[in-house]
């Protein structure tokens, strides 16, 4: 009997667990579980949105193949995210090795540098960022007041429309910086204690002790970072002019999908590539994984 009331009440229990969860359950299968499954569906249709979708098989990831323009933002992406990524990376841990030692305005210093990652991916900053790079911008401004009297449109050209996107990537480096610094501040003072009094060095202690304790925290910044860096659209919609100006030179991907779906109104394409990008970042990140037990240490 007391077997069968216990098993009554922790029915009732994982009854009322799943009600306090169910908004959440709700949305996730709502917003993402059934409209990933939809555009899985879609990738193998000739779906314009207004019409109804028609089966094609793999028709959209054959064309694929023959889009040049596809390979054209595989190829931008790609450059963005290898280049971008390291470099806002070992900017938030250069930032957060020097905020390491605290001092009195340390808390105020922290703030001003995570503020770009606050506002960065903003449509505000993108408009500011395209104006101050634009061939009368603020850039060109200072270029000038330094001597080099050459003013050019730094988003209008196909060499360096692509390094100012990059460059306001690198600038919201703040939520790294904060992971970097949160890391740093759970190694242990008596590893610093015991190298110091065998002589080591400011440089000996930081590649034998900071580096190898920090390789987690490197290797889970590294993982997201790369995410967003093979995602990213909203800069480059608006820096390029939602189009991927000039030349194709800042077609991201994720701007390529959407000009595919709602501007060319291919939405079945759009779908195919959408999981072509899933794919592409999966490996990516298997890749790092895989390679995480030759440079990763953990203490356990």
């Amino acid at each position: 009997m007391n077997r069968y009331y216990s098993g009554k009440r922790q029915l009732y229990e994982d009854i009322a667990g799943y009600l306090f969860i169910s908004p959440w359950l709700i949305a996730f299968l709502a917003f993402a579980v059934i409209p990933m499954i939809m555009s899985l569906v879609y990738s193998f249709t000739d779906y314009d949105i207004l019409g109804s979708p028609v089966f094609s098989g793999i028709a959209n990831y054959l064309f694929m193949v023959k889009d040049a323009r596809f390979w054209k933002s595989l190829q931008v992406t790609f450059t963005y995210a290898f280049v971008a990524v390291p470099l806002r990376l070992v900017f938030a841990f250069f930032v957060a090795v020097l905020f390491k030692r605290a001092s009195g305005m340390i808390r105020f210093y922290q703030a001003v540098y995570y503020l770009p990652s606050l506002v960065g991916g903003s449509i505000t900053i993108a408009v500011i960022w395209r104006r101050i790079f634009d061939i009368n911008g603020l850039f060109n401004v200072f270029l000038k007041a330094i001597g080099i009297n050459n003013p050019i449109s730094w988003i209008g050209r196909s060499s360096t429309a692509l390094g100012v996107i990059i460059v306001l990537a690198v600038w919201q480096f703040g939520s790294s910086m904060l992971i970097f610094l949160a890391g740093l501040r759970q190694i242990p003072k008596t590893y610093y204690e015991a190298a110091s009094i065998d002589g080591a060095g400011w440089f000996s202690q930081f590649f034998r002790i900071t580096l190898p304790q920090m390789t987690p925290i490197i290797f889970f910044n590294l993982i997201m970072q790369l995410i967003n860096g093979f995602t990213v659209f909203s800069q480059a919609f608006i820096i390029s002019g939602g189009k991927g100006e000039p030349q194709d030179s800042t077609l991201v991907y994720a701007l390529y999908l959407y000009l595919q779906s709602f501007s060319y109104y291919r939405m079945g394409y759009g779908s195919a590539l959408a999981w072509v990008l899933v794919i592409i970042i999966a490996v990516l990140t298997a890749l790092i994984f895989k390679t995480q037990d030759r440079w990763v240490y953990y203490e356990t």
